[in-house]
């Protein structure tokens, strides 16, 4: 996916991501440095607990589209983020495909300052296309 340009946004505009899934080692490294649950970070521990099996932190995979899919295809235009908002509706299991879109939700500018706040609409699915989380982001954008 190319970069952006605040030219680009558009109230509406959906991006596919395609796809991720997160290894059972991944999901433990992520939770030892950000979530030391322990149905994140040991599976029997995991298997005997409600979700019946190791999950991922929260916020896990939501990072790794952030990081590899988002931040590629509009960092040049962040000045900031304004607020974030999960909503983690089902567990994510490891060896899942985890399908992510964004979609621009909103766009305010303020020409007087040359930057626009945006809202960003993630929602995560899985296989069946059942909804697994939902992560709405305001960041702020210059539109230079």
């Amino acid at each position: 996916m190319s970069t952006l340009t605040f030219r680009d946004f558009e109230i509406n505009k959906e991006f596919d991501f395609g796809y991720i899934t997160l290894s059972e080692q991944e999901i433990i490294d992520f939770a030892l440095n950000y979530d030391p649950l322990d149905f994140h970070t040991n599976k029997e521990v995991a298997e005997k607990s409600i979700f019946k099996g190791l999950i991922a932190s929260g916020p896990h995979a939501f990072s790794v589209f952030y990081k590899t899919k988002c931040l590629p295809m509009y960092r040049d235009t962040i000045m900031g983020g304004l607020e974030v908002t999960y909503k983690f509706l089902k567990p994510i299991y490891a060896d899942k495909k985890i399908f992510g879109k964004i979609t621009i939700a909103d766009i305010k500018i303020n020409h007087a300052k040359n930057y626009a706040t945006v809202k960003w609409s993630f929602i995560l699915t899985d296989e069946k296309k059942e909804l697994l989380q939902t992560v709405d982001m305001t960041v702020l954008h210059s539109i230079k």
